[in-house]
């Protein structure tokens, strides 16, 4: 990567370049209940997006990404209409720390992704490296939560995504060989340490060969759907409840949701039945990381994965197909698709003794069943890892 940079920007000294990064994340389990103010888990993984960059005084945005076509070239003041494209996301950036402040320098760079976009947030992480890179060469200073509000401002509002703070939490909070623990409702969290009794496992990475983005599929309208559900529970309980957009599943009771839900239509009872099944879920498998117990999280992740297929009704037939051949696979201890799972790829906990087998045994099954994605679909070996940072100098090997 450094010497595609030089390549791009000849001359550039290599003491004046600066490097961020931010990892990739899996949710083990917690799926779609961060944007209803659920409590989540999270593993930053030991992948994720490079940004080698130096300031512009000019105030000149140029990038280029060894992942996509198309430079990206403008000047700060006046940043032109959104991009249909990757550029879209440095201008997210831009438009969430504009809010704060007014941005004077600019930075010339290239951008890079270790593993196949979709299901890993490979978004939220793009972002962290422009909001990292646009604060330093702008002298502001940004603590964690920092990074992760203005992540999440630039994904909601500029990119128009109803997400929750999931995505940016994992990749700044996470730390190595640790569960992150949060509480989306009050950003509250603890970094769970593995019991003694936990044995070595890998995160594994099943990527379909099926690409998207949210924007392309039905999240928005999951998640309105449990905004509605909240309502109409709240509403049938005689509750209290304020504006529509406002409202979340967090404030409902499961008990309020067992008296009502067969009031509300079929859809809107699959979502909200997820979000209540999975809440719990979220703290047996705290207990069971805390315990070291590998076999119980796994069979968790596998009962979270069905959920997310049967109630939130997520998935594809390639996408099914992939979590099912997982639940079939020796080795395995467990799994679900990662991110929204509409497409992109499946996380795995499997035994690093049997990881050879694991990947042959689970790619000829898939492809066999789609031939089509040969070339496309491929398996990726991860471990934790700790968050975003700042690269120093003497580590630009990239």
């Amino acid at each position: 990567m450094l010497k595609h940079f030089h390549s791009l920007f000849p001359g550039t000294r290599k003491p004046d370049i600066r490097h961020v990064y931010s990892p990739y994340r899996v949710c083990p389990v917690g799926a779609h209940i961060d944007h209803q103010h659920g409590h989540v888990t999270g593993f930053a993984l030991d992948h994720g997006v490079d940004l080698l960059y130096v300031p512009t005084e000019t105030g000149v945005i140029n990038l280029f990404s060894r992942n996509f076509d198309e430079q990206v070239l403008f000047p700060l003041e006046t940043v032109p209409h959104k991009y249909s494209h990757w550029g879209r996301y440095v201008q997210a950036a831009i438009y969430a720390l504009s809010k704060q402040t007014k941005l004077t320098v600019g930075i010339q760079g290239l951008i890079a992704g270790s593993l196949p976009v979709g299901g890993l947030s490979s978004s939220a992480a793009v972002l962290l490296c422009y909001i990292m890179a646009l604060a330093d060469v702008n002298a502001i200073e940004l603590d964690e939560h920092d990074l992760i509000r203005l992540a999440f401002e630039a994904e909601r509002e500029y990119i128009g995504l109803n997400l929750g703070k999931l995505d940016q939490s994992c990749e700044v909070l996470c730390r190595k060989d640790h569960l992150l623990y949060l509480d989306t409702k009050d950003d509250s969290y603890r970094l769970i340490p593995a019991g003694p009794a936990m044995p070595p496992f890998d995160i594994l990475i099943f990527f379909s060969g099926l690409t998207r983005t949210l924007m392309q599929t039905g999240y928005n309208t999951r998640t309105d759907e449990c905004k509605v559900a909240a309502f109409d529970l709240l509403a049938y309980e005689g509750l209290p409840y304020g504006l529509l957009e406002n409202t979340r599943l967090r404030d409902v009771d499961k008990g309020v949701f067992a008296k009502w839900q067969h009031m509300l239509p079929p859809p809107l009872a699959k979502r909200a039945s997820h979000y209540m099944s999975e809440f719990a879920r979220v703290d047996e498998a705290v207990a069971a990381y805390q315990a070291g117990d590998i076999v119980r999280l796994g069979k968790i992740m596998f009962a979270s994965g069905l959920s997310s297929i049967q109630q939130w009704e997520s998935g594809c037939p390639e996408m099914i197909a992939l979590y099912e051949i997982m639940c079939e696979t020796p080795g395995i201890y467990g799994g679900r698709f990662s991110g929204a799972g509409f497409k992109g790829c499946c996380v795995a906990l499997g035994d690093p003794a049997r990881r050879d087998e694991i990947i042959a045994s689970v790619s000829a099954r898939y492809l066999e069943k789609f031939p089509r994605l040969e070339g496309e679909y491929s398996a990726h070996v991860c471990k934790s890892a700790d968050g975003a940072r700042r690269i120093e100098h003497h580590a630009v090997q990239v």
